[in-house]
């Protein structure tokens, strides 16, 4: 199947949308990084913005502090969650393991 041509226009929107994603995304990591905010609650609270619903779980895990590519991958092992899944494509159960096994091992800076 093949998409149709955009016109000028529709392309510069769609560049617009996506980079304004780009930078929701990048806030985001911003603020997991600083412990501003926790891994549970972007899982719990991403079904209303999309951009963070794209947001593969992965790059969410490595923004947290004191996880790196090595420690994800062993979470999302730990977890049952396959490496290219995004926020949004996570199930109930597997949103619920994923939070519970953050509140239970990472406990990030905030609370240190």
């Amino acid at each position: 199947m093949s998409l149709k041509p955009l016109t000028d226009a529709e392309r510069a929107r769609a560049r617009t949308k996506a980079t304004a994603a780009r930078a929701v995304r990048a806030d985001l990591k911003a603020r997991l990084k600083t412990g501003k905010l926790s891994g549970a609650e972007v899982i719990e609270n991403s079904a209303g913005d999309d951009a963070v619903g794209r947001l593969k779980v992965l790059d969410l895990l490595k923004a947290l502090p004191g996880v790196g590519e090595a420690r994800a991958a062993g979470i999302m092992t730990a977890v049952g969650i396959a490496a290219t899944r995004r926020v949004r494509g996570l199930g109930i159960h597997q949103r619920k393991a994923l939070i519970r096994h953050l509140e239970d091992h990472h406990a990030g800076p905030a609370s240190e």
